[in-house]
């Protein structure tokens, strides 16, 4: 009966050693599995942070590779329209010289064509006068052509047709004057002269609208 006391002190013992033992068991385990809980959501966080960067990094660089992409089409297709603004101006150039040189031709056939229908005149003074007036006429459009090619040709090309234009002058004056001469002391000296003149001066203008002009 003694003893009987001291039994149950030493099983109250056990049975409070087991239950505290039990109680530290059980806080390391839901602290392991709270551990592991943090680690997976951290690990789940950082590769969604991850996966959002690369997203964003992805979604920038198509962005940008679309800006360039349409950068380069906008600059190609500003280079094509700049060539055929060019091609069109280039093309606008040669019509306008083309009807430029067409027009002086027309012009010439048609001056041409109204000295043979020109009613001959009967008196020498008439045809005198009429000779004379007809240089005057051809003479103004070579100057008038000489002008027009002055603004086309190069300040090289120019340099040569003026020297050629001074030795068209002098063969000019030499063959006005070995044809008159045939008539020298009579009427017909003078007629000959003038009519010479213009028809050497028509022929020049046929020369630089055909060799020169552009």
């Amino acid at each position: 009966m003694k003893n009987k006391p001291k039994i149950l002190m030493v099983i109250f013992s056990i049975v409070l050693f087991v239950l505290v033992a039990c109680g530290n068991s059980t806080d390391k385990l839901n602290a392991k599995q709270n551990n592991q809980l943090s680690n997976t959501n951290s690990t789940r966080n950082a590769d969604g942070n991850k996966d959002a960067s690369l997203e964003n990094s992805t979604s920038e660089d198509a962005g940008d590779t679309k800006k360039n992409d349409q950068e380069n089409t906008s600059n190609s297709t500003s280079a094509n329209s700049n060539d055929g603004e060019s091609l069109k101006s280039s093309n606008s150039d040669a019509e306008i010289t083309k009807s430029k040189k067409d027009e002086y031709l027309k012009k010439l056939n048609e001056m041409e064509e109204l000295d043979k229908n020109e009613e001959v005149k009967t008196t020498m003074v008439e045809m005198v006068e009429q000779q004379a007036e007809r240089g005057k006429t051809w003479d103004k459009e070579l100057n008038e052509i000489y002008g027009v090619l002055k603004e086309q040709l190069s300040t090289e090309e120019m340099d040569k047709l003026r020297e050629e234009q001074r030795n068209w002058i002098k063969r000019r004056d030499e063959i006005t004057k070995e044809v008159s001469l045939k008539y020298e002391g009579g009427t017909m000296e003078s007629l000959e002269f003038l009519a010479t003149i213009a028809s050497l001066t028509r022929e020049r203008c046929y020369e630089l609208v055909v060799n020169y002009m552009k």
